[in-house]
């Protein structure tokens, strides 16, 4: 399956199912692109561009980063 064709498939799904498609996939691709340092300096503004999108205060956001910090891993959901 090409990543034209798997994009496709995904924003097909009703959003429910792409919100549980998101939580459920992308802490497995995220332990994979974490190999690649580089790579994760093209995410980051592509997640920063999501959350400019979304409305949310960075500095919101970085305070609940700082508060999920200390929770151990999978209940930071």
């Amino acid at each position: 399956m090409t990543v034209s064709e798997l994009k496709t498939a995904v924003m097909a799904l009703p959003l429910d199912e792409k919100k549980s498609f998101i939580l459920e996939a992308l802490p497995d691709l995220a332990s994979d692109a974490m190999a690649d340092p580089s790579f994760m300096m093209e995410l980051l503004p592509v997640l920063l561009g999501i959350v400019k999108k979304s409305g949310i205060d960075i500095q919101q956001l970085l305070q609940f980063a700082m508060m999920m910090q200390g929770a151990p891993a999978g209940e930071n959901r």
